[in-house]
């Protein structure tokens, strides 16, 4: 099992996330022609609360639960070639989840990042790779401290070949770890966006919740 910061452990050891500073500082405007910037800024085109989504011309769309969404999200705004993100919840069973409801295990949502990205600039299987490298995808509803459905480890796929990529890219990663992978594949039905200050909340904060970034591709991979 993967190491986590301590920070990781004392923020969670209720099983969900204190709201720190809720009123946070807005994130600062970037250029739009900063594609491949860590810092890039904004929401994935036409995202909305359990409506259907669509990315912006020549983009396409990916989703991954891997624990707390704060760090996950953090982990793939460092991958160049993704131009947006959006936390939410997605996977469950009630519509429009709360924070508060998903916590409570009354939703049966997990916490998920949905990631806008450039396929001319990254693929979908460096990003399930990114997503493999950066939680540990053989424990059940946990990830280090933080307990809970909402933490399982889960790939929402757009399209039939998103899923044949995510259940190879599981196959490979169980023969390589020698352990049953618990990862869920399955195609989104819907995107619940969460509340406006977990989006990007590591950058809000200047904070960096777990996981802590890890194998991450260079320029043009």
């Amino acid at each position: 099992m993967r190491m986590l910061p301590a920070l990781c452990l004392l923020l969670a050891l209720t099983g969900c996330r204190s709201v720190l500073n809720p009123d946070g500082p807005e994130p600062a405007a970037s250029s739009a022609s900063s594609v491949n910037s860590a810092a890039v800024r904004g929401d994935p085109g036409h995202v909305g609360s359990g409506t259907a989504l669509s990315p912006r011309a020549g983009n396409a769309l990916a989703a991954f639960a891997a624990g707390c969404f704060w760090g996950v999200e953090d982990t793939f705004r460092h991958v160049p070639g993704v131009v947006a993100s959006a936390v939410g919840y997605t996977g469950g069973h009630t519509d429009a989840p709360t924070y508060p409801s998903v916590c409570r295990h009354d939703t049966g949502h997990a916490e998920t990042v949905l990631v806008e990205f450039d396929p001319k600039l990254v693929s979908y299987e460096t990003l399930l790779n990114v997503f493999f490298k950066n939680h540990d995808p053989t424990t059940k509803n946990y990830q280090g401290p933080d307990v809970g459905d909402q933490y399982r480890s889960a790939i929402f796929t757009f399209s039939g070949e998103q899923d044949a990529a995510a259940r190879a890219a599981k196959a490979r990663e169980a023969v390589a770890l020698k352990h049953e992978v618990v990862t869920e594949i399955g195609p989104l039905q819907h995107f619940w966006k969460a509340e406006e200050y977990h989006q990007q909340y590591d950058e809000k904060t200047g904070s960096h919740s777990c996981p802590t970034p890890q194998g991450l591709p260079t320029q043009g991979t």
